[in-house]
């Protein structure tokens, strides 16, 4: 080895035992021969005793005196010192989805367990592994079960508790439980959930809580003896930080009602949004803070005046300077001239050229929806019965339920042969007889097969309320095939919605590869809904293809993909990307009632 080499090997002692014991594993993941992985094991332990340089070890031929070190671990090692890849480590990481390794992170799934999930499933990430023990997928596996089920969610839970990413959902969840807290404290005016989750972005980084009092000290004393607070990680007189079990960081800030407007819509952000809104604070003589709107040049302001609805002036207490009294968000914006900008278009995508021109949305709300149409019950792989499904949408206030259990070709899901599917129908139609203003319809997950035709014949495809056409294997597709095979499913006429459209797991998965936007166009050209999957892991269409989509004439179907009769509630996230994405009732499927529905869905017929 040369002089080089010594003084700067690409790894470190530590480094090369963390590879060894990688090569290991990987090994036991592909099942390969038993004493090649304990030789690689052994190798491991060795150069933990081992206290000398491993390069000088190396050079001088002491490695290869070490019990358990033999020539083809000399020859990986000096691969990883040099290249930081040795050849055996090299062709394992081809072979193997590197999220195994992820999986292997879980107590009690060994590379057994881990190697059958990858075989039987296909899966392949940590997201793929808990999206699949939300169907339930693991209950039937060997070797599983419902215990190991739920032991494998609490463990993902562990292993992602620093990951730095969290879903929509996860910090929607905890924000709800802090906000409730902060709620009942005396003397508290105000509590919002501020930052992207008011915004309703699909991924977040952590929880911005705001609260309105003028006696902040026993409200971050409280906030940070939280029982579900796993550290305090700062503390002040307006701000305290700490991280949740889960791994989340939540900021509260303390502010007092006056600045309460202002703070809230500069901590929602988004960045760029206020760097608009400062800068046509700016052109009207004003400066805009978290504190407050100043009036930095009377002139100007009076010039402004003509096309903004300036509030009341007041001295602030703590500047001195003359500002703009706002009550509400809804009064800053007015004073800048504009209309409310909704916190899910705060992005700088067109909402204040919109908001001064008038032409801003009138955005769906959860309670316009009048059913949820992409849901799963245990003839598949769902944890309910029909009935159980049917009732909890009816508590939700919802006046009917589509059940779309999976087609025949999800084998993994227990998908519904063609005798299955007539028992189920006749299920249904005995379920609708007892309920009261409430109606269940038939439905069914297809697969969309690899030549985009769907898995049952024309003739019973005809015996469903509607289809929804998933694509669920097959993701490696070229481009070109997968959008040539979407593009059959969307325009046969049986086809009601086009389900997931991208395949993504947030997280965890990129959608699969196609020209989306020619799928998009061609399902608004012939009338085939669009799917918005309310699951917090999908969340797919993303909002921005939903923008689009409804530019194009498309019809969106907000789909809960629920199965448990919990999933249901997943319908908020969705309507919170469906506002995100400027849609209104007139966008959605599932706003009409089910008379008109049932008429929409023939028209494609």
């Amino acid at each position: 080895m040369s002089e080089t080499d010594r003084e700067a090997p690409l790894l470190d002692k530590k480094d090369v035992i963390a590879a060894l014991e990688e090569i290991a594993l990987r090994l036991e993941l592909s099942g390969a021969n038993p004493f090649k992985c304990r030789a690689f094991q052994n190798g491991s332990r060795a150069l933990q005793s081992y206290e000398g340089d491993l390069a000088e070890g190396l050079e001088s031929g002491e490695l290869a005196k070490l019990k358990g070190i033999g020539k083809s671990l000399i020859t990986e090692i000096r691969a990883l010192l040099r290249s930081g890849e040795g050849p055996t480590l090299q062709v394992l990481r081809k072979e193997l989805p590197a999220g195994l390794m992820d999986l292997m992170r879980i107590p009690g799934l060994g590379p057994r367990r881990v190697r059958m999930l990858y075989e039987e499933l296909g899966i392949t990430s940590l997201g793929e592994l808990e999206y699949a023990c939300n169907e339930n997928r693991l209950v039937q596996l060997d070797g599983f079960g419902e215990k190991i089920q739920d032991k494998v969610l609490r463990g993902i839970e562990v292993v992602r508790r620093f990951g730095g990413q969290h879903l929509l959902a996860d910090g929607w969840i905890a924000s709800d439980k802090v906000r409730e807290a902060l709620e009942a404290l005396p003397g508290v005016s105000k509590v919002e959930i501020a930052g992207s989750i008011r915004r309703r972005k699909e991924v977040i980084k952590d929880v911005d809580v705001l609260v309105a009092t003028e006696d902040p000290a026993p409200v971050h004393e409280v906030f940070c003896s939280m029982d579900w607070v796993d550290e305090v990680t700062a503390r002040g007189e307006t701000k305290s930080s700490v991280r949740l079990s889960t791994g989340l960081q939540v900021d509260l800030r303390t502010v007092s009602l006056e600045q309460f407007p202002f703070a809230l819509a500069y901590f929602t952000g988004s960045k760029e949004h206020n760097t608009r809104m400062r800068r046509r604070a700016k052109e009207r003589g004003l400066k805009l803070n978290e504190y407050g709107l100043f009036v930095q040049d009377q002139m100007a302001m009076r010039a402004s005046e003509g096309s903004a609805l300036v509030v009341r002036m007041r001295v602030d207490e703590f500047s001195g300077a003359m500002s703009l009294a706002c009550e509400s968000e809804s009064d800053l914006y007015s004073a800048l001239g504009l209309h409310y900008v909704e916190p899910e278009l705060r992005e700088d995508l067109g909402e204040i050229a919109a908001a001064e021109e008038g032409r801003l949305p009138s955005l769906v709300t959860q309670n316009d929806l009048r059913g949820v149409l992409h849901n799963h019950s245990n003839w598949s792989d769902g944890a309910n019965t029909i009935e159980e499904m049917a009732r909890a949408a009816q508590a939700m206030g919802l006046e009917y339920l589509g059940i779309s259990d999976h087609s025949r070709s999800a084998v993994y899901a227990h998908g519904l042969s063609v005798d299955r599917v007539l028992r189920q129908h006749d299920e249904i139609d005995a379920l609708n007889e007892r309920l009261e203003g409430f109606v269940v319809l038939k439905g069914i997950e297809s697969d969309i097969l690899p030549d985009g035709s769907l898995d049952y014949d024309d003739d019973l495809l005809e015996r469903f309320d509607f289809v929804v056409a998933s694509v669920h294997a097959g993701f490696s597709m070229s481009r070109e095939e997968q959008t040539a095979r979407c593009l059959r499913a969307v325009r046969n006429p049986h086809t009601s919605i086009l389900g997931h459209p991208t395949g993504r797991l947030l997280l965890t998965r990129e959608g699969f590869d196609l020209d989306l936007r020619a799928v998009i166009e061609a399902a608004a050209e012939v009338g085939c809904a669009l799917e918005l999957n309310a699951n917090p892991h999908r969340l797919d269409l993303d909002w921005r293809e939903l923008r689009y989509a409804a530019s194009c004439g498309a019809t969106i179907s907000v789909g809960a993909d629920a199965h448990r009769s919990s999933g249901l509630q997943d319908l908020r996230y969705g309507v919170g990307i469906a506002r995100k994405a400027w849609l209104g009732t007139g966008d959605i499927l599932n706003c009409l009632g089910v008379k008109e529905l049932r008429t929409r869905l023939r028209a494609r017929l």
